[in-house]
């Protein structure tokens, strides 16, 4: 199983629908936003994917009613962070801010999704894999970046944009 993972889209809906075409061209089979989505709109460019969407709260998530009745709408997943996920017989840890980790990381998790700091990251933590696939509302064309991860390697890769 292959899922998408965008983070940190901060309501730039022109990035919002190159990451929907790269996702969909990936041939995610689920999509996971690790927070800072910031307004329902962009819920609403997310509605695109070919993939449902599991995510969590970030910081700049301030309108959480309007986010809730969209991501209802559209039937997708949002939880307030650390979100547990158990797909492809894996146990994946989804939270906004990397400092979560720290509490949040269990023995049983083997990948960590995270945003917050809009950098690339990519890292072992005993067993589990730590990704953030890094910035994706930026204004310079080639420095944004969404990931896939494929569960059943647990393998990640960058698409940038």
């Amino acid at each position: 199983m292959r899922i998408g993972v965008v983070s940190d889209t901060h309501n730039h809906l022109g990035n919002v629908r190159r990451i929907v075409e790269l996702l969909n061209a990936a041939g995610v089979e689920r999509v996971v936003h690790t927070g800072d989505i910031t307004q329902a709109k962009t819920l609403a460019a997310l509605a695109d994917l070919r993939a449902p969407l599991w995510g969590v709260y970030g910081n700049n998530d301030q309108e959480r009613e309007a986010l809730s009745a969209a991501a209802t709408r559209f039937g997708f997943t949002l939880a307030e962070p650390p979100l547990d996920l158990h797909w492809a017989g894996r146990r994946i840890l989804v939270v906004h801010d990397p400092r979560d980790l720290a509490r949040a990381l269990a023995d049983h998790h083997e990948l960590a999704l995270h945003g917050h700091n809009h950098e690339c990251v990519l890292e072992r933590r005993g067993r589990c894999l730590v990704f953030n696939p890094g910035e994706c509302a930026g204004h310079l064309p080639g420095h944004n970046r969404v990931g896939v991860v494929d569960l059943v390697r647990l393998s990640t890769e960058v698409l940038r944009f």
